[in-house]
């Protein structure tokens, strides 16, 4: 059984004539015929009375009510689908790190949300280096990292870029101070993001290249919660600048410049290479790729 078969069928129980119903359908006579004898033949039953003029059989009325309604559902798809092209929709599964998702994406999602209210996302928070991960093996549609990993079965794109920056509680001990060698780093008390973020990679990197054993008393797995000890001055701490904007804004941080520390880091959009893309995807990568770079950054 096919579609055109049933639209045949619907044909022929308004026009009640073969010859009418090909004429409609740009078919031959005898090619309705045959579309109507496979149809008897697949179901075993009668639908047509041939005799003149051509009526349904009972059996052909109830087949009717169905194949009205299969072609109803046939219709409501290729006019979903028609709308996917006018009015973005669907499900995007989004992950992140923590901070991320507090600093940034409540400015994107609010203009996302109010633009395409018929796109729902729903939000992971974990490591940065579990997101490239949980993109590459579909856990997630698409993740919003930083990109200091290069990998070729993943598609990403800059969307701003960030530093990280020392920060201390106002009553520390170089809570006075502007500026620090990193060579004096040495002996603080460090509250650490835990060894599987990016974050904390570079840190390492950074204390072996000037052969400095950190004091770590404390090891946590996201920014926010690295930020909440600090401010009650159990440690100084290294966490994203964007991540700090309201704390330096009420005063619960500080933060002391490290040249050392002064590296860019690419924070951008993470998708799988080749994968499907649905309307919401497409939309909402279309969006976060054309917007500002100051869009991200706070002004804080």
């Amino acid at each position: 059984m096919n579609i055109s078969q049933l639209e045949t069928l619907l044909t022929i129980s308004k026009t009640m004539s073969f010859r009418k119903a090909g004429e409609l359908l740009n078919l031959t006579q005898p090619a309705v015929s045959a579309q109507i004898k496979s149809l008897e033949d697949e179901f075993k039953t009668v639908l047509i009375d041939r005799n003149q003029p051509v009526t349904l059989t009972d059996r052909g009325q109830v087949f009717l009510e169905h194949a009205e309604r299969i072609l109803a559902i046939v219709e409501e798809l290729k006019q979903k689908l028609s709308d996917l092209n006018e009015t973005p929709q669907g499900h995007i599964i989004l992950g992140t790190t923590s901070s991320i998702a507090i600093q940034i994406l409540p400015r994107v999602l609010s203009y996302f949300q109010d633009q395409f209210p018929m796109i729902k996302t729903t939000i992971h928070t974990m490591p940065s280096s579990q997101v490239m991960a949980s993109v590459e093996n579909g856990t997630l549609d698409i993740g919003i990292t930083y990109l200091s990993e290069r990998n070729p079965n993943l598609l990403t794109s800059v969307l701003y870029y960030d530093t990280f920056e020392l920060v201390v509680a106002p009553d520390h001990p170089l809570s006075g101070l502007k500026h620090i060698t990193v060579d004096k780093l040495k002996d603080i008390p460090f509250i650490m993001l835990s060894p599987d973020t990016l974050g904390r990679r570079f840190v390492d990197r950074l204390f072996k290249q000037y052969d400095i054993q950190p004091n770590i008393v404390m090891e946590l797995s996201s920014s926010e919660e690295v930020k909440r000890m600090a401010e009650i001055n159990l440690g100084a701490a290294i966490v994203s600048k964007q991540s700090i904007a309201n704390e330096l804004r009420l005063g619960t941080l500080r933060m002391i410049k490290v040249n050392e520390l002064e590296l860019s880091h690419p924070v951008g959009v993470v998708y799988k290479s080749g994968r499907y893309l649905n309307s919401a995807m497409q939309q909402f990568l279309s969006d976060l790729k054309g917007m500002p770079e100051d869009h991200f950054i706070s002004s804080e």
